[in-house]
């Protein structure tokens, strides 16, 4: 069974930086792109970013220039440094991990941004 663990998520000022960690495990299968969403509340899910075999990245244009998505792949782990953060980042961050064509989702973790 594939797991999806998130961590980092927390209360910080507007300006300052949160680095969140997602571990993956449960399967064999190869990954194809780890990456990570968010939703505020009333909102939509909305992608921040996605890291793609072969260091092939993509960024929501909000965040293009602050975060930062990286991957450890011996460790199945997925990485967002967010710097220079705003209240409008404020929302519960998922992490996603694509094994082949399948989609999984992490719990969620909250990031709140005070201004």
């Amino acid at each position: 069974q594939v797991q999806l663990v998130e961590s980092g998520g927390g209360l910080v000022q507007a300006g300052g930086s949160l680095r969140l960690s997602c571990v993956a495990s449960g399967t064999n299968l190869g990954i194809t792109s780890m990456g990570w969403y968010r939703q505020a509340a009333g909102k939509q899910r909305e992608l921040v970013a996605n890291a793609w075999n072969g260091g092939i990245t993509n960024y929501a244009d909000s965040a293009k220039g602050r975060f930062t998505i990286s991957r450890d792949d011996p460790k199945n782990t997925v990485f967002l440094q967010m710097n220079s953060l705003k209240p409008e980042d404020t929302a519960v961050y998922y992490c996603t991990v694509v094994y082949g064509t399948q989609y999984y989702w992490g719990q969620g973790t909250q990031v709140t941004v005070s201004a």
